[in-house]
């Protein structure tokens, strides 16, 4: 039987973040990944995209990952823009404000686990079981004993779930979830418009939810993020492309003029979830694993990326003090940690949420109001961009400047 230090359950793209960065440690780590991403990139580009903030950008810059990522189809975007339909409210962000080459990039989400599948590879303490599934786990005062579907069996010191919304490891610890239904699902699909899209992300809030067009690496495509009601975005799924088309340039106000879909369409149904323990013994989370919320403002992946970045750092430091890592105690400083980030980002979603439901007149006034109001106020517009970059808050080592690849 195989032993680890630590078994990582997940080989999405914070699973093995979260791998790479214990890449200088003598810690011995396996990971258990179900499904063998694809290598072929030549073909269109995934729908499954994700909008990586500036911290992201810095961890995985410090993890090897960013010139893979650089390489394929990566969509650095120099401004947003956010309105209302059907109202004055509106509000302008560009990277030229913030004294920054650009907001953000949109990178598919199979770009970013590749171009990190690639450097973990070349880690001589990590071993991976891919594509397996976990078949049992059983923990034990010093150690998890894990099963797989093929019959192996390892030992680890801690088990680390990064296994997704669904998480196999969070439902074996009976861990309890606070969650609850946004009421919309998400389409997601990638799209070409009649005008270039000129490296701007732009969202439209309707009666009826938020839609984002989010820029890609050519001129005239974008992915986008269209919330709605989910018998609503099952209907606009299986719409003629025809019909599709019209009903997303009309809701887009035709911003970019006529909307042509070029990929399937697939829905998400929409949920907030917070694990009650990020960490218990012997069992950490990350990602959404341990927290999911709305897609609003794209954070999501970010949140793992900081998770990865943070739970590594920790172990990095009980590994230097010769610390059993799988101690519930001996974690409870990431699960404070990262505890706290998650709840800040699920309030801020929630209540920008609230803020724009329904089109109440006098609702639709105030939110005009308070939009300009945020567009004029010296330091407003920089605070909520610096958040949306990810350079407030407490962050991890890896996140803040690049850091000696020797």
């Amino acid at each position: 039987m195989q032993s680890f230090d630590i078994a990582i359950v997940g080989g999405g793209m914070v699973g093995l973040a979260l791998a790479r960065a214990l890449k200088d440690t003598g810690l011995r780590i396996a990971i258990v990944e179900g499904t063998t991403p694809s290598k072929d990139l030549s073909g269109d580009p995934d729908i499954r995209v994700s909008a990586l903030s500036r911290a992201s950008e810095m961890i995985l810059k410090n993890l090897g990952a960013w010139e893979a990522i650089a390489k394929h189809r990566n969509a650095p975007y120099q401004a947003m823009e956010v309105w209302e339909q059907d109202s004055f409210a509106r509000i302008e962000f560009s990277a030229s404000q913030m004294s920054q080459p650009n907001l953000g990039h949109i990178v598919e989400n199979r770009v970013i686990q590749l171009a990190l599948l690639e450097q973990v590879g070349q880690q001589s303490n990590v071993t991976l079981f891919m594509p397996h599934r976990c078949q049992s786990m059983a923990i034990g005062e010093s150690e998890v004993w894990t099963t797989l579907d093929n019959g192996q069996s390892f030992t680890s010191k801690l088990i680390v779930g990064a296994d997704g919304a669904n998480s196999w490891v969070r439902k074996q610890q009976d861990i309890p979830l606070t969650h609850w239904d946004y009421g919309h699902s998400a389409l997601v699909a990638n799209i070409t418009t009649e005008d270039h899209h000129a490296k701007v992300a732009r969202q439209v809030f309707t009666s009826q939810g938020p839609l984002a067009f989010l820029p890609m690496n050519e001129d005239n495509l974008c992915s986008i993020v269209w919330s709605t009601e989910p018998t609503r975005a099952e209907k606009l799924a299986k719409m003629s492309d025809a019909e599709f088309n019209k009903a997303l340039t009309a809701e887009f106000d035709s911003r970019l003029g006529l909307c042509q879909v070029q990929s399937e369409r697939r829905v998400f149904p929409l949920t907030m979830r917070y694990a009650r323990d990020f960490v218990t013994e012997r069992v950490a989370l990350v990602g959404d694993a341990a927290h999911t919320i709305h897609p609003l403002a794209g954070q999501g992946v970010n949140l793992g990326l900081l998770d990865a970045a943070s739970l590594a750092q920790e172990l990095k430091k009980l590994w230097h003090e010769g610390k059993d890592v799988g101690r519930k105690r001996h974690l409870r400083e990431y699960e404070r940690w990262r505890k706290a980030e998650a709840a800040k980002m699920i309030a801020a979603m929630q209540g920008f949420k609230d803020l724009f439901e329904g089109d109440n007149p006098a609702k639709k006034m105030i939110r005009g109001i308070g939009m300009s109001l945020v567009g004029q106020l010296p330091g407003a517009k920089q605070e909520i961009m610096s958040r949306a970059l990810g350079m407030r808050g407490r962050l991890p080592e890896l996140a803040k400047s690049l850091v000696s690849q020797d």
